[in-house]
């Protein structure tokens, strides 16, 4: 009878939040090691199912970088990155096509709607979803060509209402399109916080392999400001890959989104314990209208 007790006195401790966040958007970037370990995936897609249920509106945006690098690596086809985002070629970004619409996209949404979820996977194509144009980097002041990498322009916001009025689970994999057709790769964490801010999420949550934003003494950081974390990295307490990452999160906090949260992905139903507790468990960035 305890044990029963418990259980009903999560569900009363949930129900604060459970009222705060019904009706409200929230866009999860989908990767690292949630998306390899089985345990977890499951995990993570009863996570997302159990937010439709309660009344939360989920979009989820998947990379699949592992599976791409392993398709090239079959096909005899090396992989080479500037500035963290792999050059594309025709070869290249048909492969990333395939792998992502045709493989990772339709085995999380047959994974969702195992759950009893009804989710359906759609593409920066479908639509004209995602429209995008060539993007360029720089490498030491020159400017380098990466081929069917895509910069984002604009996301219809339309289709996913669309899909959300029908109490749909948006899956979208990270392919755009320009004015003429052409596919290009998009690195799906731009992608996220890109549809977060275009349908004015409440929250966006990145789920890394990383346990968040951690201060000098190498504690997680489980709340800042934009300011808080601009002095972060400047004093170089954020450094390395988790510069740009973070750097994104601002660029959505300050287009709208209420708060960006990096989330360890590998901690079991994270998603839950990150919205439905008072600390959370990960890294949120928080806007003045939190």
């Amino acid at each position: 009878m305890q044990e029963l007790i418990k259980k009903a006195q999560i569900l009363i401790d949930a129900m604060p939040y459970i009222r705060r966040f019904s009706g409200k958007t929230v866009v999860i970037k989908y990767g690292g090691n949630a998306m390899i370990n089985e345990e977890l995936k499951n995990k993570v897609m009863q996570d997302i199912t159990l937010l439709k249920f309660i009344g939360l509106n989920p979009i989820i945006v998947h990379g699949g970088g592992p599976d791409i690098s392993r398709e090239l690596n079959d096909k005899g086809i090396k992989s080479k990155f500037v500035n963290g985002l792999r050059v594309t070629d025709e070869t290249t970004v048909a492969v990333a096509q395939q792998v992502l619409i045709g493989k990772t996209n339709k085995e999380v949404v047959a994974m969702l709607n195992k759950q009893g979820g009804r989710a359906v996977g759609i593409s920066g194509i479908d639509a004209s979803f995602i429209e995008c144009e060539k993007q360029t980097t720089e490498v030491d002041g020159e400017t380098v060509d990466l081929g069917y990498v895509g910069r984002i322009k604009n996301i219809k916001r339309e289709v996913l209402d669309l899909l959300c009025q029908d109490q749909l689970i948006p899956v979208i994999a990270p392919i755009g399109t320009d004015s003429e057709g052409n596919s290009y790769n998009i690195n799906a964490d731009t992608v996220a916080a890109s549809v977060a801010v275009a349908v004015q999420a409440e929250k966006l949550i990145l789920l890394t392999d990383v346990e968040g934003i951690k201060d000098k003494d190498g504690n997680v950081v489980y709340e800042a400001t934009v300011d808080e974390i601009n002095k972060m990295i400047e004093d170089n307490t954020i450094n390395g890959g988790m510069i740009p990452k973070v750097q994104g999160c601002i660029k959505a906090v300050k287009d709208g989104v209420t708060g960006v949260h990096i989330v360890d992905g590998r901690i079991p139903h994270c998603l839950l314990l990150e919205i439905f507790t008072t600390s959370g468990i990960g890294s949120m960035i928080k806007s003045d209208r939190y």
